[in-house]
């Protein structure tokens, strides 16, 4: 199960942070916006998540004759998530550190910007920029920004998981 776990793991890892690779120049020559950084980010997250589903499958077919219970498969996939979610907080890390230590100034004006396209009142903007500093703040300590980090994609992974478990128990769903 290790293995599996390890194999499934760290590509979905390295699928992430490909893309973080990959749509970093994009964010810096201005090709994309930190509007569609979420949208992207999750869609990675899924595309590299799916990885679960494979893994399972793998296991169940190759090591335990086509049939898995639910709570051994989701058991199986949330350990496949926790290594893609540790390479998503790790990649995060050496993006942040490496290539965007000012990330939280451009989210800030990005925040700011559309507060101000959306005719935020002055209230609505300390608001707004009231939770940016305490943002900062976090962002500050990165034991903290690697729990965020990991917060963002952990329940992808758990939802993914579920899915997967609640499919591949039945030996019926894609025999081997």
């Amino acid at each position: 199960m290790k293995r599996v776990v390890l194999i499934y793991g760290v590509i979905s890892g390295a699928i992430i942070f490909a893309m973080f690779m990959i749509t970093w120049p994009l964010y810096k020559n201005g090709l994309l916006s930190m509007d569609h950084g979420e949208i992207l980010g999750y869609t990675t997250m899924v595309i590299a998540l799916s990885l679960i589903f494979f893994g399972v499958k793998s296991f169940r077919d190759n090591h335990l004759h086509g049939a898995i219970p639910f709570g051994r498969a989701f058991v199986l996939g949330l350990s496949i998530a926790g290594v893609a979610s540790l390479f998503y907080a790790i990649s995060w890390e050496i993006i942040f550190n490496l290539f965007m230590p000012d990330f939280m100034d451009q989210y800030a004006n990005m925040c700011i910007a559309k507060a101000k396209a959306g005719n935020a009142t002055e209230a609505e903007l300390q608001k707004v920029m009231s939770q940016i500093d305490q943002m900062r703040g976090l962002y500050k300590n990165p034991f903290l920004r690697f729990g965020v980090t990991m917060a963002e994609i952990l329940p992808v992974g758990i939802l993914v998981a579920l899915i997967s478990a609640a499919i591949l128990r039945k030996k019926e769903v894609l025999p081997a």
